[in-house]
């Protein structure tokens, strides 16, 4: 005789389909307080940074010349609170220059095009540093920690600090929101922490371009 076979019970029948709403809720669940907690920052940083979009708007016909590779922002972004130390080891955020415009800076010594750069950096620091206005350039050297320091000494750029990050980690975060597609890397921040522009790649940033359109976005 044939072995026979029991029908499964209405009950035994409903469990897959229960277990199957249960995981998909919990994944509608999950997919819901992520993008509310999403939503938060995002909301927050319309708030605060919307000021800045009109900002770039407003200063970007300036872009021109020597600083004419400038991307102006066209949406509100809060830049992250970028994790670095100082010539003496401390640890140092972006956030700790709130209330001035920052021109951030990345840059190694085995990119030449950054070694080439870092005067003008100083020149620009040293014509328009002030309580309104800072250039933070950040080192992402991994290896020696030395070289670096050493090549800021030997070049006699004493205007701008020794920031870096020898696990260039600053790099991937701003890789992470589009801003860092190579070496050098530069935003232009306002006092609130907020993106009003970026450039990938170097430029004269003591030329009378830049200088034209940093004074315009500090007057603001």
């Amino acid at each position: 005789m044939p072995e026979s076979t029991t029908p499964p019970s209405a009950a035994s029948r409903r469990l897959p389909l229960i277990l199957s709403a249960i995981v998909a809720g919990a994944i509608v669940g999950y997919g819901i307080v992520h993008n509310l907690g999403a939503l938060k920052p995002q909301t927050a940083a319309d708030a605060d940074c919307a000021s800045a979009v009109a900002l770039s708007k407003k200063v970007a016909p300036l872009a021109t010349g020597e600083v004419a590779a400038l991307t102006m922002t066209s949406k509100p972004m809060m830049m992250p609170d970028l994790a670095f130390k100082d010539g003496d080891g401390n640890a140092k955020n972006l956030s700790d220059w709130r209330g001035k415009t920052v021109l951030l800076n990345l840059w190694a010594t085995w990119c030449v095009p950054c070694r080439k750069e870092m005067p003008a950096l100083e020149r620009l620091e040293a014509k328009m540093g002030s309580d309104k206005f800072q250039v933070v350039a950040v080192n992402i050297d991994t290896r020696d920690p030395e070289k670096p320091k050493n090549f800021l000494k030997e070049a006699n750029l004493t205007k701008l600090g020794n920031f870096s990050d020898a696990s260039a980690r600053v790099f991937q975060d701003l890789k992470s929101i589009g801003l860092a597609l190579g070496m050098p890397t530069s935003v232009l921040i306002d006092g609130k922490g907020c993106q009003i522009a970026n450039m990938a790649g170097p430029a004269e940033w003591d030329s009378d371009d830049a200088v034209k359109l940093i004074q315009a976005t500090i007057a603001q």
